[in-house]
């Protein structure tokens, strides 16, 4: 899949002669003695800060075996993300050093840390609707062997198809990777369920928004880097910005400073978008492991108590409302009676309202006796997070199930399902500084290879300055929207399918080799990670 392998030899002739960046320089040591230390420091920050916290809630000290799982399940958590940085943000940095806006190490250490502030300033929407997508029945037993084998597999599917990828240098989606290493995931554990247990598999549903997401984000990269780069030819009259750069000699200050924006702002945005992916992973296995610490948020005010026991206790009313003469069953009745209902996708049935109405004053009555979220002894902890889980997810599937609520019950309804997830969607500081070092560490490492293939073999000319700032801008766009909106899209095909679109746009020829390149590794991508991720589910389901 090289591509020297299939260009012709005076194309290969013009792409040497282009003035491109210098990109051999030795890092120098201290850099390395930096770089060792803010990762020694990064990961103690994270050992020390687990331990308090689960000294914080009285949880017991887990046992040496539990630990050594936990800390396993956690380094490939963020192994991921590390590896994420050095595939995904190459795009960030790609067009700044072919253009000589900023110097290659500079540019990388740059994207580094905006990365990293992405990241720290993220919403956290993005990181559960990758969860969402799993399997209910293993988030619901996250910290059993069959949660360890679903976190373990994914993760190490993603891995092995983005270092394959980065090897051959092809730009890929590591959204595309740990999309299809999930749903792999589940289907393996709906093939492995006993014959006649009921099991969720894929939520095709959630599975089909996120399709649309990733598919429509590189067609909104070509065409609209394109369009914008036409519209600033139309408007724009500076031949300058329209020219490739010339030996080593930096643009102009003021195209250097829309370069140097774009960069900052791609990097950004990439960090809350990508960041997120790995956070809502790692928040399941330390719910598995630690769930005292972790299944609920405790950092709740204790002011909200009062308005999420009434809120709780008026979405039970609405569910009562549509439970007819179904009577309610108790609270372990309930639970199974929606975890069910979960599974087989059957939500809109009088008995599974009557469930819901039960477990919703169950969980009123419980915070109500505790006094606070915060304040739930650890043996009732993981009882009540699953009640809120199940609850959410059933109100969040409810409308797809064909059910019908008037005006007022959607509004009750919609803000009992947002104080739920505030009481579950917790992802503490340190976990966010961790995923961001991570990432911004995986950004000044292995970058040159997905930069070389972005930068010269995607258009058959050197890439001009406003084909940079064009495909930039268009990419920051398209993340920070997609963030807004709780949807994971990928960096590397937005970026790169909009440089594609600006070389079509400007007349100035697409490699083909690489385009289809491209084009295969996109379309591989979700059946290579289905694939890797089910098997590996299989053989890990042995171990654990």
């Amino acid at each position: 899949m090289s591509d020297a392998a299939t260009t012709s030899p005076d194309l290969a002739l013009g792409a040497a002669s282009r003035p491109g960046p210098r990109m051999d320089h030795r890092i120098h040591p201290g850099g390395i003695i930096a770089f060792l230390l803010v990762l020694v420091g990064g990961l103690t920050y994270a050992v020390v800060s687990l331990v308090a916290d689960m000294n914080a809630v009285h949880q017991e000290p887990l046992a040496v075996g539990a630990f050594v799982l936990l800390g396993l399940a956690l380094l490939i958590a963020l192994a991921f993300e590390f590896v994420n940085g050095f595939h995904d943000t190459a795009n960030a940095v790609a067009t700044v050093i072919y253009t000589h806006a900023m110097p290659p190490l500079v540019a990388v250490i740059w994207s580094g840390a905006f990365n990293f502030l992405g990241v720290l300033l993220s919403s956290g929407a993005v990181a559960y609707a990758i969860v969402t997508l799993l399997p209910v029945e293993l988030i619901l037993q996250v910290g059993s062997g069959a949660g360890y084998a679903m976190i373990s597999a994914l993760l190490i599917a993603a891995i092995i198809w983005n270092l394959g990828t980065w090897a051959l240098g092809l730009p890929n989606s590591s959204s595309h990777a740990l999309i299809g290493s999930v749903i792999g995931v589940g289907l393996a554990n709906q093939l492995m369920a006993p014959e006649g247990a009921a099991t969720s598999g894929v939520d095709w549903a959630q599975a089909l928004g996120v399709f649309k997401a990733l598919l429509f984000s590189p067609l909104c990269g070509f065409f609209a880097a394109a369009l914008l780069l036409l519209t600033l030819k139309f408007t724009v009259r500076r031949k300058d910005l329209y020219e490739a750069p010339e030996g080593e000699a930096p643009p102009p200050l003021w195209i250097r400073g829309l370069l140097i924006l774009t960069c900052t702002l791609v990097s950004f945005f990439h960090g809350g978008n990508d960041g997120q992916k790995g956070m809502g992973l790692i928040m399941l296995i330390l719910i598995g492991a630690a769930p005292t610490a972790y299944a609920l948020n405790r950092t709740m005010a204790d002011d909200t108590t009062p308005a999420f026991i009434q809120t709780s206790q008026n979405a039970s009313a609405v569910f009562a409302g549509h439970a007819g003469s179904s009577p309610q069953p108790d609270a372990a009745s309930a639970r199974k009676r929606v975890s069910e209902a979960l599974r087989s996708k059957d939500l809109n049935q009088p008995a599974v309202y009557g469930a819901l109405a039960a477990l919703s004053t169950d969980i009123a009555a419980n915070v109500k006796n505790y006094g606070a979220i915060k304040q739930v002894p650890a043996a009732q902890t993981s009882n009540l997070r699953n009640d809120m889980y199940l609850a959410a997810d059933a109100i969040r599937l409810l409308p797809k199930n064909g059910a019908s609520f008037s005006e007022a019950e959607t509004a009750t309804l919609k803000t009992y399902s947002g104080l739920l997830n505030d009481g579950t969607r917790y992802i503490p500081t340190w976990v966010k500084v961790c995923v961001a070092l991570a990432l911004g560490l995986g950004t000044m490492v292995g970058w040159k290879r997905i930069v070389v293939t972005v930068g010269e073999k995607i258009g058959r000319t050197h890439l001009t300055y406003a084909q940079g700032a064009s495909a930039e801008m268009v990419a920051a766009g398209t993340i920070g929207l997609a963030e807004l909106y709780g949807l994971p899209v990928s960096t590397t095909h937005i970026l790169s399918s909009g440089v594609a679109g600006t070389m079509a746009a400007n007349g100035s020829g697409l490699q083909m080799s690489t385009v289809r390149n491209m084009a295969l590794a996109w379309v591989l991508t979700l059946p290579a990670a289905i694939t890797l991720a089910g098997i590996l589910f299989f053989l890990l389901r042995h171990v654990f």
